[in-house]
Parts: C-alpha cells; sequence; structure tokens
C-alpha cells in the first residue's frame, strides 16, 4: 500500500498531539493536586472520589500517552472519547451558566476529534503503523 503523502502524515500527528497533551497535561494536574481534585469530584456528587481520581489519572495519562505516540491509538481514543463525554455530562452539565456551557461544547468537541482517530488510526507517524508496516 502507498503511503500517504508527507502533509497528512504530519497533520495526523500533530492533531494527535495536540489531543494528547490537553489529557496528559491534565492528568499530571491532578497527580500534582490530589486532595483537591478529589474534592471536586465530591462536590459534584460523585461517589468514591479517590476512585474516580484514580480512574481519570489512568485514563488522562496513560491513554493521552498512547494517543500521543499513537500506540494502539484506536483504543486509546475510544476511552477518551467515552471518559470526555462522561465528564460534559457529569462535570459540565449546567448549561444555563454560559462558562460551563462553554466547556460542555469543548468536550463535546474534543470527543468529535478522538472520534476522528477511532475512525481512521492514528496515521503514518506512529507506533501502529510502524508495528504494521514491520509484520
Amino acid at each position: 500500500m502507498k503511503d500517504p503523502p508527507v502533509q497528512t502524515s504530519g497533520f495526523a500527528a500533530l492533531g494527535r498531539l495536540l489531543l494528547a497533551l490537553l489529557f496528559v497535561l491534565s492528568g499530571l494536574g491532578k497527580i500534582a493536586a490530589p486532595g483537591a481534585t478529589q474534592a471536586y469530584i465530591a462536590a459534584v456528587g460523585l461517589p468514591l472520589p479517590w476512585v474516580v481520581y484514580g480512574i481519570a489519572v489512568v485514563v488522562e495519562v496513560g491513554f493521552g500517552a498512547a494517543l500521543l505516540v499513537g500506540f494502539q491509538a484506536r483504543v486509546a481514543a475510544a476511552g477518551l472519547a467515552v471518559f470526555t463525554l462522561a465528564a460534559a455530562v457529569l462535570f459540565h452539565s449546567n448549561l444555563a451558566d454560559q462558562n460551563t456551557f462553554i466547556h460542555f461544547v469543548k468536550n463535546i468537541a474534543i470527543t468529535g476529534g478522538l472520534l476522528q482517530v477511532v475512525a481512521f488510526g492514528a496515521g503514518a507517524l506512529s507506533l501502529d503503523a510502524r508495528r504494521l508496516r514491520t509484520a
């Protein structure tokens, strides 16, 4: 199969980088402030804030890193899409508040970008593509 144009490969990698950066940085922020993060989780009424916190850190840092390098990118993007949609509903559901509404819509848009990775894969500049070339 013919390799995609360099521009396509570069745009796919850049898109993954920009999406992944959002999650990895957010996850690292949660690691830096576990108490504040767990308090926020409890404030929205979710049970077991420490469990939700742990899941959020694993998903954001783990799946974010996988997306960044293009390893199992479709699976990572699907997990991040579900996580992002859940965050929109659970944390940004007061749509009467303009700031919350903006965060809700932003999360929906991010979910859309992640679904593009689910649909089309990581692109040529990824560990997934490298694995396929060497198989």
